[in-house]
């Protein structure tokens, strides 16, 4: 992925934020801190939010709306990091005053609004990216490229786990608050992107906070391949793990762990070997297992922030007019996901397809794996 921009031929671009509640001091700092961009403007609702914000990070200009935003300040971008129900109008106002947009994960509350909003971008010409931060981070890119080089071989499942005891979120479940870093994940790494055939979620409200405070989700993936991903608010010991196993090796991503975030294992059932023994895999039912007992190793990783290498990737599709690494397409197949996933617990768990505008051809697209 390259990121790398020329300030002495390009000039910065001009962005500003909106929302200074709990991501957008994040996307401020970083966007302050970078040479490719000129923070000139927080947007927040409260000023003196707004204010304290400002002047962490070089005392950009302060508004509190966002009609007074565009009308006083010429900017090329927004970044977005207002509550998900927003997003949608937002959006779609500084589309239409032809400002790039990235936005906070998820893109909108519903697939239908997400929908429009890439559509929006799409026949402005502008570029609408997701702030899917964990795709920027060491460890994932260093796992796409494992399962592009196919180190791992063919992906046979994907489990992962992301638990903690955390805040309970008064607008969403924990589907809608966790979820979309593992689903983000698995769309980036996975070279059809994310693609489900369907969707089966199941939660439990042991609180009875209203919402599921603890859930599951099966995606069944193409070649038989299953995804698993276990969310949970309500676990006293943090988890952030994802298993990733492959017909040659088995990837363990544990994030929490800095001194060995990833480990390769050459050890699992030799499927070669099994068919060799077996001969027509008709007959393999009821016989013994061949196994495989290699190495373990654990690559070096290098050091940056991702939300540094987020915003410096933003830049670079603005001025190559390039889709994002996260762009429109990937924040509306996690969306369309999540959706599912929601129809999939209200109807107690059952099996939902999931509405892809990919595949729909709403929005021309070619695989998520070429423009990265």
């Amino acid at each position: 992925m390259s990121v790398t921009v020329d300030s002495t031929v390009h000039p910065a671009l001009r962005v500003a934020v909106i929302g200074a509640g709990y991501w957008g001091p994040n996307l401020a700092r970083n966007f302050a801190m970078s040479s490719d961009w000129d923070l000139v403007a927080i947007c927040d609702m409260d000023a003196g939010r707004a204010e304290e914000l400002s002047r962490k990070t070089g005392n950009p200009a302060v508004v509190t709306s966002v009609d007074e935003l565009l009308a006083r300040h010429d900017v090329d971008a927004v970044a977005i990091a207002t509550p998900t129900h927003t997003h949608h109008a937002i959006a779609l106002q500084a589309i239409e005053a032809g400002k790039h947009v990235v936005v906070e994960k998820p893109l909108a509350d519903t697939t239908e609004r997400g929908r429009e909003i890439v559509t929006a971008a799409r026949e402005a010409g502008t570029i609408l990216m997701a702030d899917h931060t964990y795709c920027y981070t060491p460890a994932v890119l260093k796992i796409r490229e494992l399962i592009a080089s196919g180190t791992l071989g063919e992906i046979l499942y994907v489990d992962s786990v992301r638990i903690d005891l955390g805040l309970i979120q008064p607008d969403v479940d924990v589907f809608w608050d966790l979820a979309p870093h593992d689903l983000s994940v698995l769309d980036f790494i996975l070279p059809d992107g994310l693609q489900p055939l369907a969707v089966s979620a199941l939660g439990a409200d042991p609180l009875r906070s209203g919402k599921s405070c603890v859930g599951y989700l099966a995606l069944p993936l193409a070649n038989g391949a299953l995804a698993h991903v276990h969310v949970n608010w309500l676990s006293p010991t943090k988890i952030r793990q994802m298993v990733i196993g492959g017909s040659k090796k088995t990837l363990i991503w544990d994030d929490l762990n800095p001194q060995q975030r990833l480990s390769i294992f050459d050890r699992s059932m030799d499927l070669g070997r099994q068919e060799d023994i077996l001969g027509d895999p008709a007959s393999r039912k009821g016989a013994a297992v061949a196994y495989r007992l290699g190495d373990t190793w654990s690559p070096a990783l290098s050091e940056f922030e991702p939300l540094g290498l987020m915003v410096s990737s933003f830049s670079e599709a603005i001025r190559s007019r390039q889709p994002a690494p996260t762009d429109g397409n990937s924040a509306l197949r996690v969306l369309s996901v999540l959706e599912a996933a929601s129809d999939s617990l209200a109807a107690g768990g059952a099996k939902v397809s999931v509405g892809n505008s990919v595949s729909a051809g709403l929005v021309p697209d070619p695989s998520p794996w070429a423009t990265r």
